[in-house]
This record gives structure tokens, C-alpha cells and sequence, in this order.
């Protein structure tokens, strides 16, 4: 019964990571949004494919769940060669790296998420890995050591990060194109939902997907989290259609708010306001406050705060707007009034 049961499980989980998989555009026509991009794409494609050459190596960068990963596979189909994908964490040693770059074909992909996180030594070998289309790797330790250059195929480097700030220079200025991905505006959105509703057979009002649009916060990969929460409440409780009280209904019971605010924003907020006067703060306080990392604030929470003018950043520490009062429906004192213009 438990060898059943586990095999279930087995099962469940293929159809699962196959029906992800399946949920990623495959070609530019499936891609919602990104006409900018996809326009410098498509030419550079075009110019590669007719000068019989791999593509230049590109760099995406912006904020997670915006399409990085799956432009880099739009790439590849549109190329029609194979990707191959690591991460920067995953590539430890030099070793590492000249092992994946030694299998890789002709015109094929290689995609580094998280780039900005390779190790020094294997950033610097990636130089002329870029540049030579060769590798360099050194043979044996002390006065006997040498190095032996292997040349390599001529493919592309597609890397992403979330924060291009940590790239050094060397390794930014080898990339062809960097390409900057921002956050979706509602219209893109609610069009990503009603692809994915689609997909996942399931049928939707346009107002319900327009809800769950201004609750994404202008990110894709929430959106989509969002619509499969939902799928999972009609189908648990027997319902056709996904309709605005669905929506409403269950993001209400996982506390996102009409501004895609989640508890842990409004805390933040709250805390600013009734502890604080409105601020200024450092973000290392908030940090400690909320015992999270630093880098989490900086990167998940703050960003889209001060997008939908909830927070701003002073010299002096951040600030809570007037905006946040309203939405919190609290009374701005005319003290954090004060601080506020005159820090802003």
C-alpha cells in the first residue's frame, strides 16, 4: 500500500514539473508583454541565424519573476539548439564550469541563473571562454604547473540576475546585450492569466483576471501562483467558473489586499507608523525588527513598496507616504506630516 501510495506521489510530481514546464511561453508569439525586448531579440536572432554564428551572449536582469528564464528558453527554441542550465551557487570550481562548457554543442545555450553569484576563479575563466570561445585550465601545482587551452564551440552565454550591481565590470562589459526587464503593467497581467487559465483548462471571467492582475504586484510568477490558488478553491468546492467573488474570497483568506500588499507589508508599515511616527528608518532596522536578512528587505519586500508609492527612500532612512496612511486607513499625526516634507 505504501509502494503504491509513493508511486503515486512519483507520478503526481511528473505531471506536475511537466505542467510547469508547459506553462512557459516557448516561442515570442506566446510571449505576453516585452515588445522592446523581444523586437532587439528577434533581430539579433535573425542577424545571428544568417551569418551562420552562435548568438551574442546576453544578460537579463530586473527583478524575479519577470521572465528571465523564460526568455532564455524562448531563445533557445527560436535558435532551435539545446540549452543547457545552470546556476552561479551550483558551479563551485573551476572544474565545474569546464566540465558544462566542454558538452556543450555548436550555437548551443548555456544559462547561468543567479550569474552574479559565480565564485571569483570561475568568474575570471569565463573571460575567455567569452571572448576566445576557449578555456584555460592549469595543470598540476607549483614550478611544474602549466596551462593547457582547449578550444571550444562556438555558443552563447545567457545569464541572470537580480542584481546587476554585483557583476563586476570584466565579466558585465563581455555581454553583447543587457537587457533590463521591468515589472508588468495590469493589462499584461490580466492577458498572462487568461493565457495560463487556458493552459490549465480552466475558465475565468475577465474581471475575475483582471483582480488577480492588481493583486500580482506587476510580477508574473505571482499572478500565476495566485490564478493556481484559485483553480484550487473552485475545483475543491465544485464551482465552473472562476468569477470576482472567487478571486476576492481567496485572496482575502491569504491576506493579499487590493494593492497586492501581503500581511508581512502591512506589518512593515504599520510598524513604521505606530512605532516610528512614519520614519525615517535604516533598512538594517527593519531587518532586525522582523528578523529577516537585510538582503530580503532590499530585495522582496522594498522594491514594490516604494514602486506603489507605499515607502521612500531618504538620505536619512525610509519614510511611509501619505498613500500608506490611506491604505492602512490610519491618521497621519501632524509630526510624521512635518518629517515627511521635509525629508521628501
Amino acid at each position: 500500500m505504501i509502494q503504491k501510495e509513493n508511486k503515486d506521489n512519483l507520478i503526481n510530481s511528473d505531471i506536475d514539473r511537466e505542467l510547469e514546464v508547459t506553462l512557459r511561453p516557448r516561442v515570442f508569439d506566446q510571449v505576453i508583454g516585452r515588445e522592446k525586448e523581444k523586437r532587439n531579440l528577434k533581430i539579433m536572432i535573425k542577424a545571428a541565424k544568417r551569418r551562420k554564428e552562435a548568438l551574442d551572449h546576453i544578460l537579463f536582469h530586473g527583478p524575479s519573476g519577470l521572465g528571465k528564464t523564460t526568455l532564455a528558453h524562448v531563445l533557445a527554441n527560436e535558435l532551435g539548439v539545446k540549452i543547457f542550465i545552470t546556476s552561479g551557487p551550483a558551479i563551485e570550481r573551476q572544474g565545474d564550469l569546464a566540465s558544462i562548457l566542454t558538452n556543450i554543442p555548436k550555437f548551443g545555450v548555456l544559462f547561468i541563473d543567479e550569474i552574479h553569484r559565480l565564485p571569483k576563479s570561475v568568474e575570471e575563466i569565463l573571460y575567455p571562454v567569452m571572448e576566445d570561445k576557449a578555456i584555460d585550465i592549469v595543470i598540476g601545482k607549483g614550478p611544474s604547473a602549466r596551462t593547457l587551452r582547449l578550444g571550444l564551440e562556438d555558443f552563447s552565454i545567457v545569464g541572470a540576475t537580480t542584481r546587476i550591481g554585483l557583476i563586476s565590470a570584466p565579466l558585465l562589459n563581455r555581454f553583447g546585450a543587457c537587457l533590463r526587464l521591468d515589472f508588468y503593467n495590469n493589462d499584461e497581467l490580466r492577458d498572462i492569466v487568461f493565457q495560463k487559465a487556458g493552459i490549465l483548462k480552466v475558465d475565468i471571467d475577465a474581471i475575475a483576471a483582471y483582480e488577480i492582475a492588481k493583486r500580482s504586484r506587476g510580477t508574473a510568477r505571482i499572478a500565476i501562483r495566485h490564478l493556481k490558488r484559485v483553480r484550487d478553491y473552485i475545483e475543491v468546492n465544485n464551482i465552473d467558473r472562476i468569477k470576482l467573488s472567487e478571486v476576492e474570497k481567496v485572496l482575502d483568506m491569504y491576506e493579499v489586499d487590493k494593492e497586492g500588499l501581503d500581511y508581512i507589508d502591512r506589518k512593515i508599515l504599520r510598524w513604521i507608523i505606530k512605532d516610528l511616527d512614519g520614519g525615517p528608518v535604516g533598512v538594517s532596522t527593519i531587518a532586525a525588527a522582523f528578523f529577516e536578512e537585510v538582503s530580503t528587505i532590499e530585495e522582496v519586500y522594498e522594491p514594490y513598496l516604494i514602486k506603489a508609492g507605499f515607502l521612500k527612500r531618504t538620505p536619512r532612512g525610509r519614510v511611509v507616504t501619505e498613500k500608506a496612511y490611506k491604505h492602512l486607513d490610519l491618521k497621519q499625526t501632524k509630526n510624521a506630516l512635518k518629517k515627511q516634507r521635509k525629508l521628501i
